[in-house]
């Protein structure tokens, strides 16, 4: 590891790297840490700058915006010691490796030439390493590009089918096939946690399996069952079990209905070909019944 060497300090390389920031499209070090670097005040390092503006133009040394120095500090993990509680009483001035090149001359001592040495060697190194691995920072930002572009396609392409769904309503009737038994639970239990007052279902037979539907239901929405009495496998037991955590279902025993039902806040209702048990069985059709006069002549006859 490279050192800068003086009577006063032994400042490593490494350390002035990471005093080394890019501000405007320019490497630059701050007042403040070239101050501790040459053992003096930054006060004092700033009035040799300013008696010599001459030998400083703004590609040399230039001072800091204030929206430069809140990015720049939200960068530093911690202040400058030298800054004190309150922060600094201006803004900081920013020097160039020309600026610090000038520094050693209007300084004017053994250490800053010695530390000046040491801070070029430092820029230099840094120049190295970046030409050094030019080609990978071209691939890493070719993969970032990339991505980038990956990123924009994907939103454009889910962009057009959220809006595709948006404009086209959802098929009233669904055809599943044996064997789709995820499939058609999947579209049952969408359809019940979509009801906000209440759940009426026609089946003709009833067990746990209906039960497992029926616990995707909103909390607390009422649910009245109707079914066969020899239709019906579940035990008093099993509904005051369900209706302790998913309150609450009632059961109607009710012989007039062959076809399946299921009505959802009293104006929805789907006519299912398979009782919800036995979805994805069998091949079976689900259908929404579309005309109001339907629904409330069903719901007068129950």
């Amino acid at each position: 590891m490279n050192k800068i060497s003086t009577d006063f300090a032994v400042v490593e390389t490494s350390t002035v790297q990471n005093l080394i920031y890019t501000i405007r499209g320019k490497q630059i070090m701050l007042d403040s840490d070239l101050a501790k670097l040459y053992n003096v005040e930054t006060k004092r390092l700033n009035e040799s700058m300013k008696r010599n503006k001459k030998r400083f133009p703004e590609n040399f040394c230039f001072q800091l915006t204030e929206d430069e120095f809140a990015d720049l500090r939200s960068q530093i993990a911690t202040s400058n010691p030298d800054e004190g509680a309150g922060g600094r009483r201006y803004l900081p001035f920013a020097y160039t490796e020309q600026g610090i090149s000038m520094l050693s001359a209007v300084l004017r001592s053994d250490q800053a030439i010695a530390v000046s040495i040491g801070i070029m060697n430092a820029f230099i190194e840094m120049r190295h390493f970046i030409a050094s691995n030019a080609l990978m920072f071209e691939r890493i930002k070719a993969v970032e590009l990339s991505q980038l572009e990956y990123k924009i396609d994907t939103d454009a392409k889910f962009g057009k089918i959220f809006n595709y769904i948006s404009n086209h309503e959802e098929s009233s009737q669904k055809l599943y096939f044996d064997g789709q038994i995820y499939d058609a639970f999947s579209l049952l239990a969408s359809l019940i946690s979509q009801a906000k007052k209440s759940i009426i279902l026609i089946d003709g037979y009833v067990d746990t399996g209906t039960l497992d539907l029926l616990s995707k239901k909103a909390a607390n929405i009422p649910t009245t069952i109707y079914t066969f009495k020899r239709g019906n496998k579940l035990t008093t037991s099993e509904i005051q079990k369900f209706n302790t955590q998913y309150p609450t279902i009632d059961i109607q025993i009710d012989e007039s209905f062959h076809d399946r039902f299921l009505i959802l806040d009293d104006s929805i209702c789907y006519h299912i070909g398979a009782s919800l048990k036995d979805a994805g069985k069998k091949s079976f059709a689900l259908s929404l019944i579309e005309d109001p006069k339907m629904v409330t002549d069903l719901l007068n006859r129950l």
